[in-house]
């Protein structure tokens, strides 16, 4: 799945398929300019800051379990957003410091580092990255991936996929060539 923030005509925080099909919002209510997103894969849970409501943010991956992290006039200077294991991390743009906010009840709040010019912020961890035998986007036996000739798109679970074109191209009648 992947999981993007709107704050165009009205806010909302969104999923869909790698693909771009089954568009499903998670939260249209109570919410204004969501700027950054994380996501707890293991839990399956989404944060996210909204830096008008002056929040952080949690539901589920169906947008239930709202909660409130946190609040305060803080929240308008942070920007990128990531969770390990008991806290959120986030930019704040106002020092250039990584903020450490746990991330159940807001509380034990620290600056950890100082940095020059950040905007987002990424953990990295082995747990978090599913491990998959194969797909459907696995190089055929001429290497071509899932057989697409320019791009291929997991769908609905990683054992279909949706052949895409770059720009100025037409997909083809097979569903995986490009003219």
């Amino acid at each position: 799945k992947l999981f993007f923030t709107d704050y165009g005509n009205a806010a909302k925080v969104e999923r869909c398929d790698m693909d771009g099909m089954n568009r499903t919002w998670i939260v249209d209510s109570k919410i204004e300019q969501p700027t950054a997103l994380a996501l707890d894969l293991i839990n399956k849970y989404v944060y996210w800051l909204d830096i008008y409501l002056e929040s952080v943010e949690v539901v589920d991956y169906q947008g239930r379990r709202r909660q409130t992290i946190t609040k305060g006039r803080q929240i308008r200077h942070l920007c990128g957003l990531a969770v390990f294991e008991n806290y959120l991390y986030a930019i704040n743009s106002d020092n250039l410091s990584i903020l450490r906010v746990n991330r159940y009840n807001g509380t034990d709040v620290q600056a950890l580092a100082r940095l020059d010019n950040a905007k987002e912020i990424r953990v990295y961890q082995k747990r978090t990255q599913a491990a998959v035998r194969s797909h459907a986007c696995e190089a055929d036996p001429y290497g071509v991936p899932g057989g697409c000739s320019h791009l291929c798109l997991l769908s609905s679970s990683y054992k279909a996929r949706t052949c895409r074109c770059r720009t100025g191209f037409i997909l083809g009648s097979d569903g995986r060539s490009c003219k």
